[in-house]
């Protein structure tokens, strides 16, 4: 475990720091500030409490190891009311797979199966039609002018991907879309009251919407995962309302991984490829670098910057004692630039060996990574052999987020 020191400065000296990542200059650029926190230790007192991690080590530590657990129902259901973790979206999102503990997450985990090969195969046939089909409207818009790349490519293709995967009528994919947005900022560091409201909002009305779609695919089962699901959930829950629900469940947590995180990497990947002509020529030259590019995208700003675990037993992290019961941030973001980890971090090198903690770690590692990664390759892939170089109009906006990185435009033009 190793030997408790003290911290080397109190909470009140962290309150600044976290406030001004809650600025839009912290959102559009948090990394100065990780530096001064990863100055300050590996792992820090959190102004609100709990304690905030930013070393590569030590994050990587914590994501690999069982002692370290998901903050799950049991856990929210002990936190006083009126703090984040008693909304009604943080109660519902308990449930889902990125919350649950062995041994529930092990069954629910089993239940959803995995993307094997002949799965990620097919859908990167489908991948690859939709994005040569959105690229083509993009084509014909970048003509007239700027346009806006993350609205018209990156946010497109994830929802049709997903959406035709599960089977949902296209019509529904942008109100989907919108309610995801929202739902996430339960998910967030430091929400507000009016974002816990949109979300709260949202995450009723996808209840609503996917234990529809549950129950219609019950009643008449196609070729798709919901109807797998069903089965499989009927074979292990012998009520049929707790099954229907745990379906439900598992369609929501892979619509909110795969729409949000991964309209966010397609959008970051695209930024760090138009904001340097060098880059582009760079891999247009040498495509065998598209892989790395996806790669060092998903180290060097990735599109999930806290993951938030909770100690169960007393422990000793990067010196300092945690109590049992009690939370650590980690700051994924802050963590990937880490010099003791990665030389010269805050250089952006597709030729680096790939090394981050973007899909999380240990028992919960991300489900979906290898269709995110199928995604992001695809599209890097056909951008540059499709469209002559493109060049950042104008810096992007910043959705209001800690945690949960997401640009609100990409504004490019012809170069």
């Amino acid at each position: 475990m190793g030997v408790a020191t003290t911290p080397s400065y109190d909470r009140r000296a962290s309150a600044s720091l976290f406030s001004r990542l809650r600025t839009a200059g912290g959102q559009a650029d948090p990394f100065p500030i990780y530096a001064e926190l990863l100055s300050r230790g590996e792992v820090v007192p959190a102004p609100w409490g709990g304690f905030a991690v930013t070393g590569f080590a030590a994050c990587d530590q914590v994501l690999r190891s069982r002692q370290w657990l998901e903050p799950d129902r049991g856990w929210r259901e002990r936190q006083e009311a009126g703090t984040r973790w008693s909304a009604p979206s943080s109660r519902e999102m308990s449930n889902t797979l990125a919350a649950l503990n062995s041994p529930d997450h092990t069954k629910a985990r089993r239940a959803a199966g995995t993307f094997d090969r002949a799965t990620v195969e097919r859908i990167g046939r489908k991948v690859n039609r939709t994005a040569d089909r959105l690229l083509d409207a993009f084509t014909e818009r970048i003509r007239t002018g700027e346009a806006d790349f993350s609205a018209l490519v990156c946010e497109e293709l994830p929802v049709a991907t997903i959406g035709d995967w599960l089977g949902l009528p296209q019509a529904d994919w942008p109100r989907l879309r919108q309610l995801t947005h929202h739902q996430v900022f339960t998910q967030e560091l430091l929400p507000t009251a009016s974002q816990l409201a949109l979300s709260d909002a949202a995450t009723a009305e996808l209840r609503t919407y996917f234990m529809d779609l549950v129950r219609e695919r019950r009643a008449h089962p196609g070729d798709d995962p919901v109807t797998r699901w069903t089965r499989t959930w009927d074979a292990i829950e012998p009520d049929q309302d707790k099954a229907d629900e745990a379906v439900y469940f598992l369609v929501l947590f892979v619509l909110l991984a795969a729409l949000e995180t991964t309209a966010t990497l397609l959008s970051t990947m695209t930024l760090r490829l138009v904001e340097s002509p060098g880059r582009w020529d760079m891999v247009a030259d040498d495509p065998g670098l598209v892989a790395g590019f996806v790669e060092e995208t998903l180290r060097h700003d990735p599109p999930t910057h806290v993951i938030s675990r909770v100690a169960s037993q007393d422990s000793v992290l990067g010196g300092i004692e945690i109590r049992r019961d009690e939370m650590v941030h980690l700051m994924i973001g802050a963590a990937h630039r880490d010099p003791a980890r990665h030389s010269d971090p805050d250089r952006f090198d597709p030729e680096r060996t790939p090394d981050h903690l973007a899909f999380s770690g240990g028992i919960h590692y991300c489900l979906g990574a290898p269709l995110a990664r199928l995604e992001a390759q695809t599209l890097l892939r056909q951008l540059i052999r499709r469209l002559p170089r493109l060049t950042l109009v104008r810096p992007p906006s910043m959705a209001p987020r800690v945690a949960f990185r997401r640009l609100l435009n990409l504004d490019v033009a012809l170069a």
